[in-house]
């Protein structure tokens, strides 16, 4: 670590030229290329992947996405638009990826209606549906804004349209978060706060979005080889911006230390890399090997995720150890307040042990640690309770914006014709023989009088007469856990019931089915991700810092605190504890958030695990102390990581307002996470306990220590090896 420090100190303006022209390279390229993102995910083997190739097989017309525009009227009825409606319908046939339209109306000559259940029992809301050629992730957004442009031309005061359905919906995406220019102006004020240096409180804050800006053209690039999901650039730039103040807050506040010291600037910065450096490269790539953990799972989905996140952190800690010091050295003895420097040259350095609010307090912890842990836990568990009523699944335009168009077309759809209309479940059978047919003829029959289903379209057969379809509409709402209880009756019973003789192959499908047998793979797969992170992270502490107590001590508090941050999700997403403030609607907890989100609070809790305990080893190796090793570690970071945390919870709150839904629930969950576990983990609970175990903190028997590799996190350590 010296020597890449020493590097980038002497060769400051090679390093800063490179970085330069690596950020320009690659943003020209990104540029150049574009992006191609997709959230489109594949579950091979489930039911409802089964039902949906039988239907694109059999109904061509069933291959692209199925979107609706809705209409409505407050006074007369609807069909007094009727002309109006038609007229624009057919234009809108006429436009690119369009495949048909199924008009609300029939006309005087037409021998069938297909379009006769589009329009509301009261007459005062009609549908149509525009059925594109290709998926909705797979369609320009210019040919589906063409739609929606020629739909709007018929709003008027006596006539409401709008448009709902996934090809809608993803013209609203936003690029970017609204409250992200606040997250940063709030952080500039802390980082202000903490240094009293302009100097100092742009550094941390211009490499961290340094490196954004590289990792996110990197990201773009990938996305042409990986299936990476459309938010992963705003999920990117939270994680990047977090951990990438963080990285660099960390070692510029270890050289400033140094330099009030009586420290050289070269020496200062070269020492803050080796020390603090280290910690963050080993927290760094422990987020990193986290993130990356999600390729285990084996979803394309969650490997894009995975990967574009991981990269972004790599590239912001590898600028926190390069560029850092390299602008560093510019700025020489500026990264210190006019104060400082008064103080510095007029009194000389300051003692390694610096008086104030965060001794007395690692001192007072140390004089009460059995009631402050107890007080610690039960805060921390209150916190998490609601996380026994989470809800997985994927959110649909039910938990859009009120004011949305796409919320607007879900919310007349229900009121018009049943919550269940804005999920319908398709069920396919494949027929090859008589007695298939019988069966799905069947099945028809008794899906209509089974108490949790509204509605049921009569049995209609392709062409060849080689599939059947049934559409069932639900008495609920997609998003609700009688809907995903009908899905699981319909396999289970309904089914069973009518192919008992033929064995007749029937599928539940649709996006609702889709969606549950998303959440329901990912939910079994939890428990397995959890534990490889909790045995990964033990392993990791445990080589950094030759212990049993701390690994173990830190996989708890990783447990705490994704519990509390669920907890945290549940209340404000699913209960709707506040979510007006940040335009919310309710509804399920995003299935992938889950495991998205326990791989970076996995990493970020070793953050603060790292940086907190990395010093109380540093004095426990020159002391043999703990007592002393616990207070003076805490007392040194308390105010870093404090900081640290209210600029990652100022960033992570920030992105949660205005943005997509998704991208406010890993705002709101780690930012909560964050500020639960720097002002309630590891400034109360983990000292705490640390004070109790005593000595037993930093025991391994000897033949595991002969057998795990050494691996210095601290530069005294270092030395010794």
């Amino acid at each position: 670590m010296k020597s890449l420090a020493r590097m980038s100190v002497r060769h400051r303006w090679y390093v800063l030229v490179a970085w330069i022209a690596l950020f320009i390279g690659i943003n020209i390229a990104s540029f150049s290329i574009g992006s191609q993102y997709s959230n489109s995910f594949s579950l091979p083997g489930t039911n409802s992947t089964h039902a949906l190739k039988l239907l694109q097989s059999g109904f061509k017309s069933k291959a692209g996405d199925a979107d609706d525009i809705v209409f409505s009227v407050t006074k007369g009825n609807i069909e007094s638009h009727e002309a109006t409606i038609d007229a624009m319908l057919a234009k809108v046939a006429t436009l690119k990826s369009v495949a048909g339209v199924v008009s609300p109306f029939c006309t005087a000559t037409s021998a069938s209606c297909p379009g006769a259940l589009q329009l509301s029992p009261g007459h005062k809301i009609a549908y149509a549906v525009v059925n594109f050629t290709k998926q909705a992730n797979l369609l320009k957004k210019a040919n589906v804004r063409a739609v929606q442009n020629t739909g709007e031309t018929l709003r008027s005061s006596s006539l409401s349209v709008n448009f709902g359905g996934n090809a809608f919906e993803q013209l609203d995406t936003p690029s970017g978060s609204p409250g992200e220019g606040l997250g940063l102006i709030a952080t500039a004020i802390v980082l202000f706060l903490a240094f009293g240096s302009l100097w100092a409180m742009i550094l941390p804050l211009g490499v961290a979005l340094f490196a954004i800006g590289i990792a996110s053209a990197a990201t773009t690039l990938l996305s042409h080889g990986l299936s990476i999901a459309q938010f992963a650039p705003i999920l990117g730039s939270l994680i990047g911006l977090g951990v990438g103040i963080d990285y660099a807050l960390f070692i510029v506040t270890r050289s400033r230390q140094n330099l009030r010291q009586g420290m050289g600037v070269e020496d200062a910065i070269v020492t803050s890399v080796n020390t603090s450096g280290r910690a963050v490269m080993f927290a760094g790539l422990t987020v990193c090997i986290a993130l990356l953990g999600m390729l285990l799972l084996g979803f394309s989905f969650l490997d894009g995720l995975g990967i574009a996140a991981a990269l972004t952190v790599f590239i912001t800690m590898l600028a926190a150890l390069t560029l850092l010091p390299a602008l560093l050295a510019f700025q020489k003895h500026h990264v210190l307040s006019r104060r400082e420097r008064r103080k510095l040259a007029e009194k000389g350095p300051e003692p390694l042990v610096v008086l104030g609010g965060w001794q007395r307090w690692a001192n007072f912890v140390a004089k009460h640690p059995r009631r402050l842990s107890v007080i610690a836990v039960v805060l921390i568990v209150t916190l998490g309770l609601p996380i026994f009523s989470l809800h997985l699944g994927i959110s649909d335009a039910g938990s859009d914006p009120s004011s949305s168009t796409t919320r607007i077309a879900y919310d007349l759809l229900a009121k018009g014709f049943t919550p269940g209309f804005n999920g319908p479940l398709e069920v396919v059978g494949a027929i090859h023989n008589s007695a298939d047919k019988a069966a799905m003829e069947k099945l028809d029959t008794s899906l209509s009088g089974k108490p949790d289903v509204i509605f049921v379209t009569p049995l209609k057969f392709n062409p060849q007469g080689t599939v059947g379809l049934i559409t069932v509409v639900a008495k609920t709402s997609p998003q609700s856990t009688q809907t995903s209880d009908l899905i699981t009756s319909l396999r289970d019973r309904y089914i069973p019931d009518a192919t008992a003789t033929s064995h007749t192959k029937i599928y539940v499908g649709g996006e609702t089915a889709l969606s549950n047998d998303f959440s329901g793979v990912l939910d079994g797969k939890i428990p397995l991700f959890v534990a490889i992170i909790v045995i990964l992270g033990c392993l990791l502490l445990m080589i950094a810092f030759r212990s049993i107590l701390i690994p173990l001590t830190a996989a708890l508090m990783n447990l705490l605190a994704v519990a509390a941050s669920f907890g945290l999700v549940v209340a404000v997403f699913q209960w709707g504890w506040g979510n007006a403030l940040i335009g919310s609607g309710t509804g399920p907890i995003e299935s992938y958030l889950p495991i998205v989100m326990i791989a970076i609070l996995f990493g970020l809790s070793m953050d603060y695990q790292v940086f907190l305990v990395s010093r109380m080893h540093e004095e426990w190796v020159n002391t043999n102390d703990n007592e002393k090793a616990i207070i003076h570690g805490q007392a040194n970071t308390g105010r870093v990581i404090t900081a640290a945390a209210l600029i990652m919870v100022c960033v992570f709150f920030s992105f949660a307002v205005g943005g997509e839904r998704i991208i406010a629930e890993f705002g709101i969950g780690l930012g909560g996470a964050v500020l639960m576990d720097a002002f309630i983990l590891r400034t109360v609970l983990v000292p705490s306990l640390m004070h109790f175990f005593g000595n037993a903190n930093w025991w391994m028997p000897k033949w595991l220590d002969r057998v795990v590799p050494h691996v210095a996190v601290e530069a005294n350590e270092a030395s010794q090896n």
